[in-house]
């Protein structure tokens, strides 16, 4: 069994392998090739052109998990149907600003109920999960509900016109155990593929795995990659090689891809190391300086 899991891991890591370089051997950054939006993405996507982006990589805020300290943020909505209702919203402008031939690659967690909780301690290794309210249990579900955001959130833009075309099951191998004893740890995450038309860019030789006999096969439903620290963030980061897999079967080389929940900027330096454009657009100041500071930027 460890030998299988570690041939799994052999088996992401071949994919990229630029991506799996130590500090020691800097990869060398192309041009600045992306804009960094400080501001609300409700607000800062309706003035983005209609049809330009390739694709869009991102992973919103989950619901009722952390407290970013920004009145009004995505996540923090006291009731789960409005923060769906927000995300819709906002997807809608994706769509629109994508090309028609267009992918959104969508990264969304899980949550539990609070079961009556009003606020929760934070952690040493993440000052972001200390949060001084809670929602309350949405209605319909008990105390310790798992809630099923993602398929929730999959639905309803399924609803409003997406094609929803893959549900990839993110496997963090390294994931850290939880603390309950009453069910399994959860060390796995949801990644959704949608598409703007029925039709649309998908480049399946980019991301074609090493099978067993030394051939390759076409990328599979479930991604068994490990999750990176990123020192200067005390938030989620997505991995490298999650951004880099869906960003090589959804885009093209100089084209341009979007990320509406910027954050510490992967999906900006991923572009740099495969020569895509990009365009992120991140709420929080603080994240903005951490992003230019990732990529190299010098104001």
């Amino acid at each position: 069994m460890t030998s299988q899991i570690h041939a799994r891991c052999m088996m992401t890591k071949s994919l990229f392998p630029e991506l799996e370089l130590e500090p020691k051997k800097p990869i060398k950054h192309r041009r600045r090739c992306g804009k960094i939006i400080a501001g609300d993405s409700r607000m800062e996507l309706a003035k983005l052109d209609t049809g330009i982006f390739q694709c869009c990589i991102t992973s919103p805020p989950y619901w009722g998990l952390r407290d970013y300290g920004i009145k009004g943020q995505i996540g923090a909505e006291m009731k789960l149907d409005d923060y769906i209702c927000d995300l819709v919203t906002i997807f809608a402008e994706v769509r629109r600003v994508l090309a028609d031939n267009g992918t959104l690659w969508l990264n969304i967690g899980d949550s539990y109920t609070s079961g009556g909780r009003t606020w929760r301690d934070s952690d040493k290794k993440n000052a972001a999960r200390g949060m001084s309210y809670r929602a309350p249990t949405p209605e319909g579900l008990k105390p310790k509900d798992l809630i099923g955001v993602p398929w929730r959130l999959a639905f309803a833009l399924q609803a409003d016109g997406w094609y929803l075309r893959s549900d990839i099951v993110w496997n963090k191998h390294n994931g850290l155990p939880e603390s309950v004893k009453d069910r399994p740890s959860r060390i796995h995450e949801y990644v959704f593929l949608l598409s703007k038309s029925e039709r649309y860019f998908y480049d399946h030789e980019a991301v074609k795995e090493p099978a067993s006999n030394g051939s390759k096969r076409s990328c599979r439903s479930v991604w068994t990659i490990n999750t990176e620290p990123f020192k200067d963030a005390h938030f989620a980061t997505f991995p490298r090689e999650f951004v880099a897999r869906c960003m090589a079967a959804g885009s093209t080389e100089d084209s341009l891809v979007l990320d509406p929940f910027f954050g510490s900027g992967t999906v900006g330096e991923v572009s740099q190391m495969l020569g895509r454009q990009f365009v992120g657009i991140e709420l929080n100041a603080e994240y903005v300086e951490i992003a230019k500071r990732r990529l190299k930027w010098a104001d």
